[in-house]
């Protein structure tokens, strides 16, 4: 089979290698029909974080059962799954406490697990899952192919939006900025606009950005950054603040615009990954009573509520997706979105 491999900056290629099978009685093997690339998988690509040797990469498929182990009892070959980001086993503690991405035995894909165990990366055609039930979860019969984008965003993006949203305790009526115009900063957009924000402001600076984040609920588009942005923004909101700030990047610079346009009393729930070296102005927030909560998503927890969204036809976050490459493309499919020509590139294997 083919599996992508980081081997540096700018260097990602395709290997053989072999097809996973089963080696634990609470495994599944997953025929991958669609994977993509992540804005964090950048920052290795970018140089940000040296790979070392050659890693497999890619952290978000849905895919076809294929193989079951003997302990697995949610599924059986033919079902149709989403995978999320991290492997759990649905069983400790904190699985238990919906924070599955904390599970003491699991991992993210295209690293280890906590036992040391090489864990598959998911921009290749098959995929061993270790701890099956606690991790997958199956749709009911097979979906339609273009129900397949919507569906891949609940492995990551749209969960980790949902994230910001929930950590920033966005509720009906409230107003919200979103910094970040990626597709996790879209989906951000789309999370709020579904918990009932009367008024979401995007930042964004890309025409092509704008239009999803418009399409997805955002009210209002500010352009500008730093104190500019800042002032546009009390501009729009009548002198104030929002209610509820969610920062879907990571930087420093980032992470200090969400703090600056959160009103007193208002909150911030951050979902970028941190590779900026974001920083927390304590006094900032003693003085304004500004509140930050958030973190790596836990897409495990609400999955299974967004999901019934997805089906119901009551949510679409389908449209992050706006390029489509095959997996001997996956070179493109990076280039491309680290060139910013495209906002997520969806891989078909």
């Amino acid at each position: 089979m083919r599996a992508t491999y980081l081997h540096g900056e700018g260097d990602i290629r395709l290997a053989d290698r072999p097809e996973p099978t089963v080696q634990h009685p609470t495994d599944a093997v997953v025929r991958v029909t669609a994977a993509c690339v992540c804005g964090s998988d950048l920052w290795g690509y970018r140089g940000v974080r040296g790979p070392g040797e050659p890693r497999p990469i890619g952290h978000e498929f849905v895919g076809v059962v294929e193989a079951v182990g003997a302990d697995v009892r949610s599924l059986r070959t033919g079902d149709f799954v989403i995978a999320p980001f991290v492997v759990s086993d649905g069983t400790c503690a904190h699985c238990r406490n919906g924070v599955q991405t904390s599970c003491v035995n699991g991992g993210a894909w295209g690293s280890t697990s906590r036992s040391g165990e090489d864990l598959d990366g998911a921009q290749a055609q098959y995929v061993r899952v270790p701890f099956a039930d606690g991790t997958l979860v199956a749709t009911p019969g097979a979906p339609d192919d273009a129900l397949v984008p919507a569906l891949l965003t609940l492995s990551d993006v749209m969960g980790t939006g949902h994230h910001a949203a929930v950590a920033a305790q966005v509720s009906a009526g409230d107003t919200v900025v979103v910094v970040g115009d990626g597709a996790v900063g879209l989906s951000a957009v789309l999370a709020a606009s579904r918990l009932g924000a009367g008024r979401v402001i995007a930042m964004s600076r890309h025409e092509d950005r704008q239009k999803v984040a418009t399409r997805f609920g955002a009210t209002d588009i500010v352009t500008t950054r730093g104190d500019e942005g800042v002032a546009e923004i009390k501009e729009l909101l009548s002198g104030t603040g929002a209610d509820a700030v969610l920062e879907c990047v990571g930087t420093k610079e980032s992470m200090q615009q969400a703090l600056d346009s959160t009103r007193p009393g208002g909150r911030v729930g951050y979902v970028g990954v941190p590779a900026g070296g974001p920083e927390l102005p304590v006094q900032q927030m003693f003085s304004n009573n500004i509140s930050v909560a958030g973190g790596v998503a836990p897409v495990r927890h609400y999955l299974d509520a967004l999901l019934a969204d997805v089906l119901d036809g009551k949510l679409d976050p389908g449209p992050v997706f706006d390029a489509e490459y095959g997996l001997e493309q996956v070179a493109d499919a990076y280039r491309d979105m680290s060139d910013r020509k495209v906002i997520k590139p969806l891989l078909r294997p």
